[in-house]
C-alpha cells in the first residue's frame, strides 16, 4: 500500500470512527426536515452568482463568514450556531468560510453541512507553515467538518515575505497542499491576507492558486496600500478566484453617518476582479437582512463609487484596524 494511499484512508477511516460520514444523514435529521431535504435544497436563483475564477464553480455573491466573534466561533453558543447555517441553507447560501483556528466553527459547521455536502463549497485554512504542521492541521479540519474534502484549503493570514518563504521551502505547507490536491482530499488551493497587499500579489505570482481571501472594504481605498489597486490586477491575469472580507469593517462602517450595508457590500461586489465576499453574523436576522442586499444587488456606476469613497474617507483608519493583524 502506498504513502499516498494510506495517508487518504486514515483520514476516511478515522472520520467515519466519529459517525461522520457512515452517520451524517442520521445526524442531521433534524437539519433536513427544517430545510426540506438535502436534495431539495433552494436554488440561488434568486441571488446574483459569478463564476469563481479558474475553480469554473458557480457561487452566490455571498458567503458565510465563520468567524468574527459570532455564534460560530463560540463553542458555547452550538444552537444559535445551527440555527444559522441552517438558515443560510435555506437562503441560498452555497459557500461556507471558517478556519482550524476560528474556535468551535468547523465543529459547528460539522453538525449541519454533512447532509448537504455535494452542494455547498466549503472553505477551511491553515495557519501553519510547515507541511507535517499543515497536514496534522487538514486532517483535524476535516474530522471536525465531518467530511473527507474540501473545497478549498487556504493558506491563512499570510503577511510577510518570510512566511512565503517558509510556506514555498522543501518542507513548506505548500507542499501538504500539493499532495492533499493530489490525492482528492483538496479540490482547490487558496491564500489569504488582511496586512499587507504586496505579499499576497507575490504569492499569487509565486505560484498558481485557485483562490484568494483579501480584505476589501470601502474604506480600504484610502490606506497607504490598499489592497484592491494591489492584488486585483494579478488575481485577474491569473484567473484567481477573490473572495472579499471585512466588508463592513466589523459593523463600524455602519455607524450613523457613514455607510449601509447595500453601500457597503455593493462597494466591493463593484470592484472588477471580485467573484463573492463572506459576512459573518450574529444572528439569522442580521443574516436575512445580509442575503437581502445580496439579492438586489446591481452594479455601482463610478460616481456611485466615488460618492461611498468620500463617505469613508475620513473614517479610514478606524475601519480598517485590521490590517495590523498578522
Amino acid at each position: 500500500m502506498t504513502k499516498k494511499t494510506t495517508r487518504r484512508n486514515f483520514i476516511m477511516t478515522s472520520i467515519a470512527a466519529t459517525g461522520s460520514i457512515v452517520g451524517c444523514a442520521a445526524v442531521n435529521k433534524k437539519s433536513q426536515t427544517k430545510i426540506a431535504s438535502a436534495e431539495k435544497l433552494p436554488t440561488t436563483s434568486t441571488m446574483p452568482e459569478r463564476i469563481l475564477g479558474k475553480t469554473g464553480v458557480k457561487v452566490p455573491l455571498l458567503g458565510l463568514g465563520g468567524a468574527g466573534k459570532t455564534p460560530l466561533d463560540n463553542s458555547g453558543r452550538e444552537k444559535e450556531s445551527v440555527a444559522i447555517i441552517e438558515a443560510a441553507l435555506s437562503l441560498g447560501i452555497r459557500y461556507f468560510d471558517t478556519a482550524a483556528s476560528y474556535g468551535a466553527s468547523e465543529e459547528h459547521l460539522g453538525k449541519v453541512l454533512p447532509a448537504y455536502r455535494k452542494d455547498v463549497f466549503l472553505v477551511s485554512k491553515t495557519g501553519r507553515r510547515d507541511r507535517d504542521g499543515a497536514w496534522r492541521e487538514l486532517e483535524r479540519s476535516l474530522k471536525r467538518l465531518n467530511t473527507d474534502y474540501l473545497d478549498s484549503w487556504q493558506l491563512h493570514h499570510v503577511s510577510f515575505t518570510e512566511t512565503l518563504d517558509q510556506i514555498f521551502s522543501s518542507q513548506g505547507a505548500i507542499k501538504a497542499m500539493e499532495e492533499a490536491k493530489e490525492q482528492g482530499i483538496v479540490k482547490f488551493s487558496g491564500i489569504t491576507g488582511h496586512h499587507e497587499p504586496d505579499i499576497i500579489a507575490e504569492g499569487l505570482r509565486r505560484y498558481p492558486f485557485d483562490t484568494t481571501l483579501v480584505t476589501i472594504n470601502a474604506a480600504d481605498k484610502h490606506h497607504p496600500r490598499p489592497f484592491a489597486p494591489t492584488v486585483l490586477p494579478v488575481a485577474q491575469q491569473k484567473n484567481v478566484g477573490v473572495i472579499g472580507m471585512k466588508i463592513p469593517a466589523y459593523g463600524r462602517l455602519l455607524r450613523p453617518g457613514v455607510l449601509n450595508m447595500q453601500e457597503a457590500m455593493g462597494y466591493v461586489l463593484s470592484l472588477e476582479g471580485v467573484h463573492c465576499c463572506i459576512v459573518a453574523t450574529e444572528s439569522v436576522e442580521m443574516l436575512q437582512s445580509n442575503v437581502r442586499v445580496a439579492q438586489t444587488f446591481q452594479q455601482l456606476t463610478q460616481q456611485d463609487m466615488g460618492a461611498i469613497e468620500q463617505k469613508t474617507a475620513s473614517v479610514w483608519q478606524e475601519n480598517t484596524f485590521f490590517r495590523a493583524w498578522t
